[in-house]
């Protein structure tokens, strides 16, 4: 509520539609408190004064923006960013396009403003990449502006000396994409001419304090101001301005923009040759005919110009002193006085840097503006000057007072057209305002047959004798009726006196005075002629940048067709600047400098008082308020006053508007200071809201008593209590501290008396046991001596007897230590097949030398074991069940020692043909290899796959590579092979099997041994248990119809490539194998 505070303060309010009594001595004095209390902006409803405090003040920080970042205008106090926040929250949220007017005299901080509504908004818009840069060229295009359009004036150290007008261009999030910038009426005559105390450009001193030696040089300039001409040969530093930096930082500022190092070096050209022609002088001379003439005096000056800007120096010499004039068919040189060959020489001057503000103007936009035709918001920045009055008024000023009436004219407009819609939008009758309408002073001047700006430029093209006394009489006939125009010759006739009005001069009577303008000059300054000879010059030069800033000097394209005039340009400008304005939500800044010494925090209240007249803030002030002074939402309101009426305090819970109008009611207002609109309550009189606030502040009081008295209370309570808490646990602390130091004394006293006990006891058992220990040891001592004395007797007694078997044995140590030694020296190699072993030297080592040699040998197989690789020791433990299965039981075995155990005959995973058994087998294949499986009727052999894992048996077909019969490891029962060396076997399978229904297997494999190896080995691994082998000539095998006996027979009828079988009837079956 700190906004709605300041704004209701009576001696200082912050909106001046709350000011009673409404006069100009008190807006004046509201401003001057307000200034004095460092609040440099108040409002007028939504428009915005800014008061300039020459200092920096700590208003402008980060945490300053996010405090009026999405915040209501008046939920906080009046600031610059409060108009920028809602101005861009319109933008980006309701799709209106907005422009911010920021007006005010030289040295009021207009320039300033415009760079605080921009900052605020790069600030609060979105961040990336793209988005930063956009914002950044468009700041940074600030500092190339104002080194090239503003300059140091009597009453601004950085005035703007042109009007500038910047589109900010947003997508629909409210990200700035890019911009458009207009310049008006920039002061070129400030280029040859300024008062004394003033400065030129500051581009000017830029150049000559911030560029280096070679660029200086490159440049042909020297760095001493006073050098030049156009500089007025004044001290050209500034206390508070450090040019040298300024001038970096605009170079700076246009490689951020964009500009190419040739662009900026062209610029500085043309810059370079704007301050030199201020140093050509002219002398005068006469031709053989008498006329006067005049000449290059000096001719160094031009040729260095001429080599900047590539160009003959004759060429440029004839154009300065001479002049081509045409008519009809005939060309006629005619020469220039010296007078004239200085106005021509300033005119160029003008004339290239007013075009070249102009390009440069053009060269931004063609960074900064958008590329895309996507749809686009857009955000008005005008930053022009202000009302004008001095001691001798010109053309220029004539042009921006002009300018100023019709912002003035818009802003009445607006500002009446915004209170009309608000007035119906809440349902409230609108009431007539009256005000003074300035159309009749705008039409005075822009109408376009009686127009001042008509007449001067149809004077201007009027053949004959023309000059300001003609177009003053003129005026004088045309507008002598005129109730806000007039000159001497006007009073004459109406019998008045006015020793303030010169002969040569009219007054008008503006919207913020009147004001005097003399006429002298009126006619050269919107003619502003260039000599077609200078165009025609700067088009011949070999500079690209100097020579596009004149295309009208191409022969080619030459116009006797006069140019259009200074006053045409800026009424076609300003009426389209209207256009752009009127299309736009205007938001206003009304910019007051209040001294004229620059000096911070100084007020004068007479200078503020004459700015607030040309502003025409009182006026603003009386449109805002005709009708309601005040107004706010039901909501708001009724938090704020709804304490002063005891149904709305503390609690209201029906509507807002119910409430305002139970709580007014409470108050006894009159009925018409109230109107009650569909959202607002509006109140009529300042006086009224003031009374209100009055009570709320009592009010106020009075409750923060009632807290404060409630408080103490609870305080003292709640004291008190945690006294009480804390007196009851001291003393259950204190009686427990108490307890406890009895205890431990009780304690003490208990442990000394022990201690005293254990002592005495321990003391009697160490007396005892010393008296036993001496005792103990008496004995001990006695019978040591008694068993030395034995054993000394019996070894005297039986020495000789012993003597040659501890000779003997001490003998054989050392000959079994000699035998151990040269054993180690001498070990055989650790090979597993060698077997040999040294003899033992003597017969008694027999037996320990054969225990060595096997312990040896069984050490040398272990570590052969050992460093077997896992593979080749699952092949020898297959070789060894082998061994154990087959050796000298079956005559094949020798026969298959010689053939190592593959496993994987078949190659399933070269094979794409059986990928589908490799499937099957995955990774738990034992063994695959092909079989012979005999047919049980006929005793025929049919080829088959044989694929063994660590769960199954598969039987497959070869041809189709498919599983014909799948058997379980655990529904085998046995195995049954012949003594010979055949590679028959039966496999006898459960009768509970699925697949043992069929009855047992006959089959024939070329790799028996490692078939029924491997088999038996898996079996144990699955099962357990060991595989019955049986390895018989004659064994029974069961079939689907019945047992069959099968005999194997050795006969020399079988073939070598496999047994055959024969039926014998029914029940018999014989294996012929060879």
């Amino acid at each position: 509520m700190e906004g709605s505070s300041s704004l209701l303060d009576a001696e200082a309010v912050a909106d001046l539609v709350l000011l009673d009594p409404l006069t100009e001595e008190s807006l004046v004095q509201t401003l001057q408190e307000r200034f004095r209390r460092r609040d440099i902006y108040t409002y007028i409803g939504n428009v915005v004064i800014s008061v300039n405090p020459y200092q920096s003040l700590p208003i402008y920080t980060p945490e300053k923006v996010e405090e009026y970042r999405n915040c209501s205008f008046f939920a906080v106090k009046p600031h610059i960013y409060a108009i920028a926040d809602d101005a861009y929250r319109s933008l980006r949220d309701r799709d209106r396009d907005q422009c911010i007017l920021i007006t005010g005299e030289s040295g009021a901080g207009k320039t300033e403003a415009s760079k605080l509504v921009m900052s605020y908004v790069a600030a609060v818009s979105s961040k990336g990449e793209e988005v930063n840069k956009v914002k950044e060229q468009l700041l940074q295009s600030n500092p190339v502006l104002e080194a090239f359009g503003n300059a140091k004036t009597v009453r601004n150290d950085n005035s703007s000396r042109f009007g500038k007008y910047m589109d900010i261009e947003f997508d629909f999030k409210g990200d700035p994409l890019g911009g458009v910038i207009s310049n008006y009426l920039l002061e070129k005559s400030r280029i040859v001419r300024h008062v004394k105390g003033e400065r030129n450009f500051h581009i000017f001193y830029q150049l000559l304090a911030g560029a280096s030696p070679q660029l200086l040089q490159q440049l042909k300039l020297r760095q001493d101001c006073g050098h030049y001409g156009y500089l007025n040969h004044e001290g050209s530093s500034l206390p508070a301005m450090d040019d040298a930096a300024n001038f970096h930082a605009m170079q700076d500022a246009m490689r951020i923009i964009g500009f190419s190092p040739a662009e900026v070096t062209e610029l500085l050209q043309v810059t370079a040759v704007v301050l030199k022609l201020g140093n050509v002088q002219l002398s005068s001379s006469f031709q053989a005919s008498g006329m006067e003439a005049c000449s290059i005096s000096e001719p160094q000056e031009l040729r260095e110009i001429c080599e900047l800007i590539g160009l003959d120096p004759g060429t440029l010499e004839r154009a300065l002193c001479s002049r081509t004039v045409k008519a009809r068919d005939e060309t006629v040189l005619t020469t220039l006085t010296v007078p004239q060959g200085y106005y021509g020489r300033d005119a160029l001057a003008k004339n290239i840097y007013s075009r070249l503000f102009d390009w440069l103007g053009e060269r931004i936009n063609a960074s900064i503006q958008v590329k895309s035709d996507k749809q686009r918001k857009v955000m008005g920045v005008l930053d022009i000057y202000g009302f004008e009055i001095f001691q001798d008024n010109g053309f220029e000023q004539f042009i921006i007072n002009y300018c100023n009436e019709k912002l003035q004219q818009i802003f009445i407009l607006m500002t009446l057209k915004e209170e009309q819609e608000e007035y119906v939008r809440e349902g409230i009758q609108w009431t007539p305002v009256e005000f003074f309408d300035n159309s009749i002073i705008c039409n005075l001047i822009e109408n376009n047959t009686t127009g001042i700006l008509a007449m001067l430029d149809e004077e201007c093209l009027r053949p004959g004798v023309v000059n300001e006394d003609t177009f003053l009489t003129k005026l004088n006939q045309l507008l002598a009726t005129h109730k806000h125009y007039e000159s001497k010759e006007t009073q004459n006739a109406r019998r008045v006196t006015d020793a303030s009005l010169p002969l040569r001069c009219f007054r008008i009577h503006h919207y913020a005075g009147k004001v005097t303008y003399n006429v002298t000059g009126f006619i050269e300054k919107n003619n502003d002629l260039l000599f077609r000879d200078l165009s025609q010059a700067m088009w011949a030069a070999r500079h690209a940048l100097l020579r596009s800033l004149f295309p009208e000097g191409d022969p080619q394209k030459a116009s006797l067709k006069l140019p259009p005039t200074a006053g045409f340009q800026f009424k076609s400008s300003v009426a389209m600047l209207m256009r752009n304005l009127y299309s736009k939500n205007p938001n206003y800044i009304r910019c007051i400098k209040p001294n004229d010494t620059k000096s911070a925090m100084v007020f004068t209240p007479e200078l503020v008082l004459a700015q607030v007249r040309y502003l025409g803030l009182l006026e603003n002030v009386r449109v805002r308020r005709a009708g309601y002074a005040f107004r706010q939402l039901y909501g708001p309101f009724l938090q704020r006053y709804k304490m002063l009426n005891a149904q709305t305090w503390p609690r209201w819970d029906r509507g807002d508007r119910e409430g305002t109008e139970v709580l007014l009611a409470g108050l006894e207002f009159p009925a018409e200071e109230l109107a009650f609109g569909h959202t607002k309550i509006f109140i009529r009189s300042p006086r009224t809201l003031f009374d209100l606030e009055r009570r709320r502040q009592e009010r106020v009081a009075q409750l923060a008593t009632l807290i404060q008295k409630t408080f103490r209370g609870w305080r003292c309570r709640t004291q008190y209590q945690l006294m009480r808490k804390s007196q009851i646990l001291i003393s259950a602390w204190f009686r427990g501290h108490r307890q406890k130091n009895r205890y431990k004394q009780m304690k003490r006293s208990a442990l000394i008396l022990q201690a005293y006990a254990r002592g005495w006891k321990s003391r009697r058992l160490l007396r005892e046991l010393k008296s036993q220990c001496r005792r103990h040891a008496a004995a001990t001592t006695i019978a040591a001596h008694w068993r030395g004395y034995q054993a000394r007797r019996t070894y005297r007694k039986y020495f000789r007897s012993s003597a040659s078997t501890s000779l003997a044995n001490f003998i054989y140590r050392r000959l079994v230590q000699r035998y151990l030694v040269g054993l180690a020296k001498n070990l055989p190699p650790l090979s597993v097949t060698d077997r040999t072993w040294p003899p033992a030297p003597y017969r008694f080592l027999d037996n320990t030398n054969q225990e060595l040699k096997n312990i040896f040998y069984h050490w040398k197989c272990k570590k052969y074991r050992d460093e077997l690789p896992a593979s080749r020791r699952v092949q020898l433990q297959a070789r060894l069940c082998a061994s154990e299965l087959f050796k000298d039981k079956k005559t094949l075995y020798p026969k298959s020692l010689q053939q190592p155990f593959r496993g994987e005959y078949l190659g399933l995973k070269q094979n794409p043909k059986y990928q589908k058994l490799h499937a099957v087998a995955k990774d738990k294949l034992v063994m695959a290899d092909a079989v012979r499986k005999v047919n049980r009727a006929s005793g025929k052999t049919v080829p088959r796959l044989l694929l063994l894992t660590t769960e199954h048996l598969v039987l497959a077909d070869p041809k189709a590579a498919q599983p014909k019969t799948v058997l379980s490891l655990s529904d085998i029962r046995g195995v049954s092979v012949t003594r010979f060396s055949d590679g028959f076997l039966a496999l006898h399978l459960k009768e509970v099997s699925t697949v043992g229904a069929k009855g047992d297997f006959l089959l024939v494999s070329d790799h028996l041994i490692e078939l029924v190896t491997r088999l038996y080995q898996t079996f144990e691994a699955t099962t357990g248990q060991a595989l019955p082998l049986h390895i018989t000539d004659r064994f029974s095998t069961r079939f689907p119809k019945g047992d069959v006996s099968i005999t194997v027979v050795e006969s020399p009828k079988a073939s070598t490539n496999g047994p055959v079988c024969k039926k014998k009837g029914s029940n018999k079956m014989e294996v012929l194998v060879y």
